[in-house]
């Protein structure tokens, strides 16, 4: 993938380097509900499921506690204070949501719209979010009460070790992934599901979540399908099927399998491997947001 063309975004802050406490935030608001196992992305942990249904609980029931579980890779330990980023993941991380912010800039400019830019956060093992507390072992997860994407930068060698998904479109995949939440979230989708959501059994709620996260990962391949520089497009050969990789490698079913050894399709809450395999390429294809509906 092609990066140095446009500029690093500036909507972006750098935890990495402090202790990330325990419990639960306040600033849950009456948005927030199960938002956000909503928009918390599979990328990858082990029981994440089982986690996030009980923030879930505890979030609604208005209590505190400890949410606990492994995430990313055992870190140097270095001063308080002190940035674990390295200046090319800071330079990643910033140029990939420049992209992002430029490209969907133009997107919404077409119909008339403005589009307001997420604000990107790195941090390391936990952190405090206007959605309560976040962890690495949710993996990377977009909060809709702040507008922020959170990330702790050692997932991605997760994503390469674990689960055989390396490279840079791979990881450019996760952060525009996220930020397709946050277009959703603009355009007003987040609310409509959370409130079909309410409404509905908890097989169609699952349903309805696996439509909001085939539609981020749509989003995604729309994004790099419209990604430009100086030279064109940015994708190179083997950028899409490291991204192929990637989605096959984060489906409900494959991590079923590797979890539990069973696949319960209604228990899906972000897509089948195919599935999500299929958005992303349909984003890639088409490069056009109208064509990401799933299960609407």
């Amino acid at each position: 993938m092609r990066l140095g063309g446009e500029d690093p975004s500036s909507n972006f802050e750098d935890r990495t380097g402090q202790s990330g406490g325990f419990g639960f935030g306040g600033g849950g608001g009456n948005m927030l509900g199960c938002l956000l196992p909503l928009v918390a992305s599979r990328f990858g942990i082990l029981g994440v499921v089982i986690l996030l249904l009980g923030y879930c609980a505890l979030t609604q029931l208005g209590g505190g506690g400890l949410l606990t579980g492994g995430g990313g890779s055992q870190q140097q330990q270095l001063p308080e204070g002190q940035s674990r980023l390295s200046p090319d993941m800071r330079d990643f991380l910033t140029r990939v949501l420049g992209s992002t912010e430029q490209t969907w800039g133009e997107i919404f400019a077409k119909s008339g719209q403005r589009y307001v830019p997420a604000r990107m956060v790195a941090y390391s093992g936990g952190t405090q979010t206007a959605c309560g507390f976040g962890q690495a072992a949710m993996g990377p997860f977009y909060c809709p009460n702040d507008k922020q994407i959170y990330i702790d930068p050692t997932f991605f060698n997760e994503l390469s070790q674990r689960f055989g998904a390396p490279g840079d479109f791979a990881m450019a995949y996760v952060i525009s992934h996220e930020v397709g939440h946050h277009v959703q979230d603009l355009e007003g989708r987040l609310d409509e599901a959370h409130n079909a959501q309410a409404r509905a059994s908890e097989t169609q709620g699952n349903a309805i979540q696996v439509g909001i996260e085939l539609q981020a990962d749509c989003y995604a391949g729309v994004w790099a399908a419209n990604a430009r520089d100086s030279k064109g497009n940015i994708l190179e050969p083997g950028d899409v099927e490291e991204g192929m990789r990637a989605a096959e490698a984060i489906g409900d079913d494959t991590l079923q399998k590797e979890t539990q050894g069973v696949v319960v399709p209604d228990s899906f809450t972000h897509g089948s491997s195919a599935q999500r395999m299929n958005a992303l390429r349909t984003g890639l294809q088409t490069g056009n947001p109208a064509d990401c509906k799933f299960n609407r």
